[in-house]
C-alpha cells in the first residue's frame, strides 16, 4: 500500500440514483480527511463470470484477461475500499457478487482449517440502499442481506470495517436524508 489512496466502487447501475449519492457523499469526506480517491462503475467495467477454475489460489490473480486485474491492482493499492451496492433480492447485484468470485484468490488462500486473509491491513466502509421502508427492510433481511454478503467478502480477505450504512425507502427519497449523511462521514474519519 502506498500513501493514502481509496477505491470507491459503484455497484450500481443507476448514476444518479441513493447509491450513487451514498457513494458521492463518502467520496467527498474521504478527500476531505486526505485520500486520494479513485472512483469506478462495476457497470461500466468488462468483467467476465468466474468458471470456478481457482487457479486464482496459486497466482493470487485471476487468469481471465478483463478488467479485473484493474481493479486488483487498486484494491491492492489502497488504504480504504468503499463499496456501494443497492439491494436486489435481500442480495448485492450480479457485478457485485461477480467481483467477489474473481477477487477469491487475491482476497485468500486456503488452508487446511479457516482461509488465511491476503488484504491485511485495509479497511472498508459498505453502503447500501433498498426501496423497502424501514423498519421492514432490516426486519424481513433484505438489507441485512447485502451488508452480510458484502461483509463476508472484506472480512474473508482481513479487512477491518470502517461503517455500513443503510438507507432504507429509497425510491420515495429525493436526496439523503441528513442522518445518512452524518453516518457516511462520521465512518470516514482518518
Amino acid at each position: 500500500m502506498k500513501g493514502k489512496n481509496a477505491l470507491a466502487i459503484l455497484g450500481s447501475p443507476h448514476t444518479g440514483g441513493t447509491t450513487a449519492a451514498m457513494l458521492e457523499s463518502a467520496v467527498r469526506r474521504a478527500e476531505k480527511v486526505g485520500y486520494t480517491v479513485t472512483k469506478i462503475n462495476l457497470y461500466e467495467k468488462k468483467l467476465s463470470f468466474c468458471t470456478g477454475c481457482r487457479a486464482c489460489m496459486d497466482t493470487q490473480i485471476c487468469i481471465q484477461n478483463d478488467d479485473i486485474q484493474e481493479i486488483a491492482a487498486l484494491i491492492k493499492e489502497c488504504r480504504l475500499v468503499i463499496l456501494a451496492a443497492p439491494v436486489y433480492w435481500a442480495n448485492v447485484p450480479a457485478p457485485v457478487k461477480n467481483l467477489f468470485d474473481r477477487l477469491l484468490g487475491m482476497a485468500m488462500e486456503e488452508t487446511h482449517a479457516f482461509p488465511k486473509p491476503r488484504l491485511r491491513g485495509r479497511s472498508y466502509l459498505l453502503l447500501t440502499s433498498c426501496n423497502t421502508p424501514a423498519p421492514f427492510s432490516w426486519l424481513f433481511g433484505q438489507s441485512r442481506g447485502a451488508i452480510r454478503s458484502m461483509d463476508e467478502f472484506f472480512k474473508t480477505a482481513g479487512m477491518k470495517p470502517v461503517g455500513k450504512v443503510v438507507c432504507a425507502n429509497a425510491g420515495n427519497r429525493n436526496g439523503l436524508p441528513g442522518r445518512i449523511v452524518r453516518r457516511i462521514e462520521k465512518a470516514v474519519r482518518f
